[in-house]
C-alpha cells in the first residue's frame, strides 16, 4: 500500500480584515434633550398606527355565533328569574295571609321595583345606543371625507349638528356653519368645515380634562405611601376620565356601556402599540433623563400622568364623533412640559 506524500510548503496572499468602526463616545444628553427625541419617536408611532386604525375597521371584539357559554349563561338566569318570581310570590301570599295592608304594601313595593329594573334597563340601552351612534357617525364621517361625496357629507353634519346641539360650546361654532353651509361644494371641505366648527371647542375642552386627570394621578402616585392606593386611585381615575371624555362629546354611557367603552380603549391601546410604547417610555425617561432632575418617586408620578394622558387621547379617537381629519390629533408631546414642570415644582 502506498503512502501519500506529503505536500509542499506553499504561500497564500490573504486579504487584509475589513476595518472594525469603533463607534465614538456619545456625550450624555439632558433631560430635555431626551424626552423630546423620545416623545417624537413615540408620536410618530402614534400617528402611523392611528392612521393604520383610521383605515381600517373600528376596534371591536370580533361577535361570535352560537357557544356553549353563552347557552349555559342565558339558562342560568332564566332559572335564577323564575326562583326569584316563585319566592317573591310566596312572600307576597304570606304577607297578605297575616294582614292586607302588609299584602298590598309588598305588591306596591314589587311594583317599584320593576319600575326601577325597567328604567335601569333602558337607560343601559339608551347608552349602548348613543355608543353605536358615534360609531357610526365616525365610520360615515370617515368614508365621506375619503369619496368626497357632497351628499354623504351634508347627511353626516346635519347629524353631528343634532349630536352636538346641547353643548353650549357649540353654539358659536353651529351659526358660522349654518352660515358658511351654502358656500361650501365639496363634501370633503364641508367636513372639515363641521369638524373645525363643531368639535374644536370641544377637542380643547377634553384636552383639559385629559391634562387634569394625568395631573392628579401624577401628584397622587408621587406623593402615595403605597402601591395599592397608587392602582386603586389610577383605576378610579382611568374609569372616572373616559366616562367624562364619552359624556363630552355625547355619548353618556351607563355601566354596561362605559364596561364597553374601557374595553374598546385597552383593545385600541393594544393595537396602536401605545401599552408597549408606554413601557419603554418609564424605562428611557426614569432610567435616564428624568431621574437627574426628580426624584425616582416623582418621575414614576409624572410617568403615570403621561401613560393616563395616553389613555385620554385613546378615548377621543373611540368617543369623537368624526375621526381627526381636517384636525391634528393630540399627541402625548403635548403634555408633557405640563406634566415635567409639576414634577419639578414638586421636587
Amino acid at each position: 500500500m502506498s503512502e501519500t506524500p506529503p505536500r509542499r510548503p506553499a504561500a497564500f496572499s490573504l486579504d487584509p480584515a475589513p476595518e472594525i468602526p469603533i463607534p465614538t463616545p456619545r456625550e450624555p444628553r439632558s433631560f430635555s434633550d431626551l424626552a423630546q427625541v423620545r416623545i417624537e419617536a413615540d408620536d410618530e408611532l402614534e400617528a402611523e398606527a392611528a392612521a393604520a386604525l383610521d383605515a381600517g375597521s373600528p376596534v371591536r371584539a370580533r361577535k361570535r355565533g352560537f357557544s356553549f357559554g353563552k347557552l349555559a349563561m342565558g339558562a342560568l338566569g332564566a332559572i335564577v328569574s323564575i326562583l326569584f318570581g316563585l319566592a317573591l310570590d310566596s312572600f307576597i301570599r304570606e304577607l297578605f295571609t297575616r294582614a292586607d295592608w302588609l299584602g298590598w304594601v309588598a305588591v306596591a313595593l314589587s311594583a317599584l321595583l320593576l319600575i326601577g329594573v325597567v328604567g335601569v334597563a333602558l337607560r343601559e340601552a339608551l347608552g349602548i345606543l348613543r355608543l353605536d351612534t358615534i360609531e357610526r357617525e365616525r365610520e360615515d364621517g370617515r368614508r365621506a371625507f375619503e369619496t368626497d361625496s357632497a351628499a354623504e357629507a351634508t347627511d353626516v353634519v346635519a347629524r353631528l349638528v343634532a349630536l352636538v346641539s346641547s353643548r353650549a360650546e357649540t353654539a358659536a361654532g353651529r351659526d358660522r356653519l349654518a352660515a358658511l353651509r351654502d358656500d361650501v361644494i365639496d363634501g370633503r371641505d364641508l367636513i372639515r368645515l363641521a369638524e373645525r366648527e363643531l368639535l374644536l371647542p370641544l377637542d380643547a375642552k377634553a384636552r383639559a380634562i385629559v391634562l387634569a386627570s394625568a395631573k392628579r394621578v401624577s401628584v397622587v402616585t408621587a406623593v402615595s405611601p403605597r402601591a395599592l392606593v397608587d392602582l386603586a386611585f389610577v383605576l378610579f381615575e382611568t374609569v372616572r376620565l373616559i366616562r367624562a371624555i364619552a359624556a363630552l362629546y355625547g355619548s353618556r354611557p351607563g355601566t354596561i356601556g362605559l364596561v364597553r367603552l374601557v374595553r374598546d380603549v385597552l383593545a385600541h391601546l393594544a393595537v396602536t402599540g401605545s401599552i408597549a410604547v408606554g413601557d419603554s417610555l418609564v424605562s428611557e425617561v426614569v432610567g435616564h433623563g428624568l431621574a437627574s432632575r426628580l426624584s425616582a418617586k416623582l418621575g414614576e408620578g409624572v410617568v403615570n400622568g403621561l401613560l393616563t394622558a395616553r389613555i385620554g387621547i385613546a378615548t377621543m379617537d373611540l368617543c369623537r364623533p368624526l375621526p381627526f381629519l381636517g384636525v391634528q390629533r393630540p399627541r402625548i408631546g403635548d403634555f408633557m412640559s405640563d406634566l415635567t414642570n409639576l414634577g419639578a415644582k414638586r421636587s
